[in-house]
C-alpha cells in the first residue's frame, strides 16, 4: 500500500470506532491526533474555544507565524503545508540566546522562548505539546493579546493540567487537552490538521 492509502484507511477504521458525536469543524482535528496517537481518549479531552478552528486556519491562511515549545513539534508540522501559505514555523529553545537569558534568570527556556515570541511582530499560532512553562508568561499577562491563539496541549504531571485549565479559561482562543495527556506529535497533529483543513494546501 501507498504511504496516503495507508492514512485513507487508517482514517476510515478510526471513522468506525469513534464513539463520540463531534461537530464536523472539529472532526478531522481530533481524528488527526488519533492517528498520530492511536489514543480515542483525545475526542473527549480535546476542547475547542467557539471559532477556534476557522480562526486558527484563517491565521495560518494570512501567514501568521507558528511558534513551538519544542523542536520534537517544529519537526513534525508540515513544511511543504506551511510553504503554500506563505506561513512559517519556528522553535526558539535551542537557541544560545535563549539558553543564557533562562540560565542568568533562573528560568525555564520555555518561557523565555514564549518571552520572545510574543515580542514578535504579526499574527502568531503559539503551539505547545511539552512544556507548560512556555504558557506563562502569555497567561500572566494583564491583558491579552489580540493577535494570537493557541494550541495547547502539554503531556506531564508537575503544573500541565494547572496550565492548560488557565489557558482554557483565559479567553485566548485555543485547543487544549485538558487532562494530563498531550504531547508534542499531538501539536504537530493538530497544526497539521489545519493545514490540511485550508483549500489547496494538500493535493
Amino acid at each position: 500500500m501507498q504511504p496516503m492509502d495507508i492514512e485513507r484507511r487508517s482514517m476510515e477504521i478510526i471513522e468506525s470506532e469513534l464513539q463520540v458525536a463531534l461537530p464536523e469543524d472539529i472532526k478531522p482535528i481530533v481524528k488527526r491526533v488519533i492517528h498520530a496517537t492511536a489514543d480515542f481518549s483525545f475526542a473527549e479531552t480535546l476542547h475547542f474555544t467557539p471559532g477556534a478552528v476557522s480562526l486558527m486556519r484563517q491565521m495560518l491562511a494570512s501567514g501568521a507565524a507558528v511558534i513551538t515549545d519544542t523542536n520534537m513539534a517544529l519537526a513534525g508540522i508540515s513544511k511543504p503545508a506551511l510553504a503554500k501559505l506563505g506561513a512559517s514555523a519556528r522553535c526558539f529553545m535551542a537557541e544560545e540566546d535563549v539558553a543564557r537569558e533562562a540560565r542568568e534568570r533562573g528560568q525555564t527556556r520555555a518561557f523565555v522562548s514564549m518571552e520572545k515570541a510574543l515580542a514578535l511582530p504579526g499574527k502568531k499560532l503559539l503551539v505547545c505539546g511539552n512544556a507548560p512553562t512556555f504558557l506563562f508568561p502569555l497567561l500572566d499577562m494583564e491583558r491579552q493579546p489580540e493577535d494570537v491563539a493557541v494550541i495547547g496541549v502539554p503531556v506531564g504531571f508537575v503544573n500541565v493540567v494547572e496550565a492548560k485549565d488557565r489557558l482554557w479559561h483565559s479567553g485566548i482562543p485555543c485547543i487544549a487537552a485538558l487532562g494530563r495527556r498531550g504531547g508534542s506529535n499531538v501539536a504537530a497533529a493538530i497544526v497539521n490538521a489545519l493545514l490540511y483543513g485550508i483549500p489547496g494546501v494538500r493535493p
